[in-house]
């Protein structure tokens, strides 16, 4: 069963010259294939996002533009991670809840999926989530 050990930052390759950044995503720079992009922007001051887990699919969470929080629950123990840099995502396996909070003005949340959706995957409510941890 996974557990926020299992979540971890991982830099993207920044390629830098006076002409400004480029990070690239490539297939041995996450350890799965990405079959769905999508990506948050004009969270409203206060709003949450997320607020669920998945039984199998993996994401990369990076912080394009500004800054957010994401807090992660294993069933047992919680972490928080502030992304705020664009070469830098965080892998969160399978198994594991999280809610983004925090946005700040202009933030950019971009979301690397490893399968398409379904929503059979997801478990919505966390009391879902904690019996699923316990089977």
């Amino acid at each position: 069963m996974t557990t926020n050990a299992d979540i971890q930052l991982i830099e993207i390759p920044k390629i830098q010259d006076r002409r400004g950044n480029l990070s690239v995503i490539e297939g041995s720079t996450i350890p799965f294939v990405s079959k769905r992009v999508y990506y948050l922007y004009d969270v409203p001051s206060g709003s949450r996002r997320g607020g669920h887990a998945h039984k199998e699919q993996h994401e990369l969470l990076i912080a394009l533009s500004g800054s957010f929080d994401v807090v992660l629950k294993d069933g047992k123990s919680i972490k928080t991670e502030t992304l705020n840099k664009p070469n830098l995502g965080l892998l969160i396996v399978n198994g594991i809840w999280r809610e983004l909070q925090n946005f700040s003005s202009g933030a950019v949340c971009l979301v690397l999926a490893s399968d398409e959706f379904n929503e059979n995957d997801y478990i919505r409510e966390y009391k879902e989530f904690k019996l699923f941890k316990n089977r």
